[in-house]
């Protein structure tokens, strides 16, 4: 059976530029498309817009646009983003696809058909920004939680979704699959949710006050809810419901979002699908925010950090370490300038950057940067094969689960064992002794062997830097495939290597400013 993956972003709303949220949830799916690309999976990475709804409307009038120019501006605006952070989706959709239009009115038809939706009268808190009426537990002191404004009260006739009818069957699959949700916590928060009673689902807006939607397609007067249109397109991306391309990959669907998103997804969405007679996604991860100031950041909030000026500043590969490095996925994160220049200068410059350019100096001074030949092998290599096999072996369980803090946590474990080692075995002493020199051959390709593996283990989390350390190490394909490190040995000797470079330069801390006036 072929080995696959398919792995997706939730589709961002258009109403501003994309921040580090954004970002850091489409590294988080890229790296994972990487990673499973290692180890020989066929993979599907899907990201995208979502341009309907009145937050949209609400965006392009104060940008002074028609709605439809305003959308296409800002979707642009997300796929150039991505193409600048090395973003490797195999595809960009947007609600406005007349594909992704088709295929949301061919399910909407066939849940109505089917008895599940129908007409009535709704009264209620409704937050604008959730695009949704909020239940009077979800409030905080009265307002959105998320948005932290008072929803206003509406009444209105609409379409509605039988959502209450499949609540006991969503609670026995989450119980029997649970695995379905990961974290654990959003897990039970979800099983919380679903332990009262879960209201049915309006699913429209009328033309009269909203005419920017998908139109129902059993009554011309009405648009669908945004959920109702923005969920579908993890299906009508892949050809739902004839293409090969959905029958490949749906069965190993990986949903990421941010848990502000968590009941749509975990509640909505499998309710939906099952309503349609389509299975649920094998996989919805949820993750934390990212914190600034004590506060999510968020662009409804005002607390925005623009992804490119961070690349622009310090590096594209530096920030995508910094982001899987220091979040646990699942837990929330402080982001500060000052705790990202200490990683770079700590992690990236001294540890990696360091080890990096002193090996590849010594290869150039001691055998005008050709790799030796190894001849006798003491317990110090053995023991340095052994460390980096056992990262190896590690390394891929964490990546599975969606521990890339350790993940990334093992590789360091085997840079700082190889530093250690070059201390231990002091190959500028060797150097000067003739007599030598067959053990400096040994200590200085047992050294860049341990470069392969790392730089092959780093290729999911920082692409350019693992590209660009494998030709500095001779070796000519430039991803290559994780079954290369089950075998000691893959650098060849008489082999030409790179001139040393600095992959990583030093952040002068005493120069840099406030982060709020820098990447704000």
């Amino acid at each position: 059976m072929a080995k696959r993956f398919y792995v997706t972003t939730p589709i961002y709303y258009v109403n501003d530029k994309p921040h580090i949220g954004h970002t850091y949830t489409t590294i988080v799916a890229d790296t994972l498309k990487r990673f499973y690309d290692l180890l020989g999976y066929e993979t599907f990475f899907l990201t995208g817009t979502d341009e309907h709804g009145e937050k949209i409307v609400e965006a392009a009038k104060k940008a002074g646009q028609p709605t439809d120019v305003y959308v296409d501006k800002m979707s642009a605006v997300f796929e150039e983003t991505w193409v600048k952070l090395n973003i490797s989706n195999d595809a960009f959709i947007r609600t406005t696809d007349k594909g992704h239009i088709k295929v949301v009115q061919l399910i909407l038809q066939r849940i109505y058909d089917a008895g599940d939706i129908y007409f009535g009268t709704y009264e209620g808190n409704y937050c604008i920004g959730c695009e949704r009426f909020l239940t009077a537990r979800e409030l905080v002191d009265g307002k959105c939680p998320d948005h932290k404004s008072e929803p206003v009260q509406s009444k209105e006739e609409n379409y509605f979704f039988r959502m209450g009818k499949y609540r006991t069957w969503l609670i026995e699959y989450i119980r029997k699959h649970p695995e379905f949700i990961r974290p654990e916590r959003y897990r039970n928060e979800v099983l919380g949710f679903l332990s009262e009673p879960l209201d049915d689902l309006c699913i429209s807006r009328p033309k009269s006050r909203l005419n920017w939607g998908v139109p129902l397609p059993f009554d011309e007067n009405f648009v669908t809810y945004v959920w109702f249109d923005a969920l579908i397109n993890y299906i009508s991306a892949l050809g739902y419901p004839e293409k090969v391309l959905f029958h490949k990959f749906w069965p190993v669907a990986n949903h990421l979002i941010a848990k502000d998103i968590l009941k749509p997804h975990g509640i909505y969405w499998p309710i939906m699908l099952k309503a349609a007679g389509i299975e649920p996604c094998h996989h919805l991860h949820v993750h934390g925010y990212w914190n600034i100031d004590e506060g999510k950041i968020s662009k409804s909030l005002g607390k925005v950090i623009d992804p490119l000026k961070l690349k622009n500043l310090f590096g594209l590969d530096a920030i995508r370490y910094f982001l899987m490095r220091e979040m646990v996925f699942g837990l929330d994160c402080n982001f500060s300038e000052e705790i990202l220049i200490a990683r770079i200068n700590a992690d990236l410059a001294n540890d990696l950057g360091n080890l990096f350019s002193r090996s590849l100096t010594m290869v150039k001074k001691y055998f005008e940067s050709t790799i030796p030949q190894p001849e006798t092998i003491t317990e110090k290599e053995e023991a340095l094969k052994s460390m980096a096999l056992g990262v190896v072996q590690d390394y891929q369980p964490l990546m599975k689960d969606l521990s890339f803090h350790k993940a990334l946590g093992v590789i360091w474990e085997l840079v700082n064992g190889v530093n250690k080692y070059i201390d231990d075995t002091a190959p500028w002493a060797l150097a000067k002794d003739r007599t030598k020199m067959e053990r400096l051959k040994t200590v200085m390709y047992w050294t860049l062997e341990s470069l392969r593996f790392i730089s092959t283990l780093l290729s999911p989390f920082m692409p350019e830097t693992s590209q660009k350390m494998l030709a500095q190490l001779g070796i000519k394909e430039p991803f290559p495939k994780f079954h290369t490190l089950n075998v000691w040995g893959g650098i060849r000797p008489g082999t030409k290597i790179g001139a040393p470079t600095i992959l990583f330069p030093r952040i002068d801390t005493s120069r840099n400013l406030n982060a709020k006036t820098k990447v704000s």
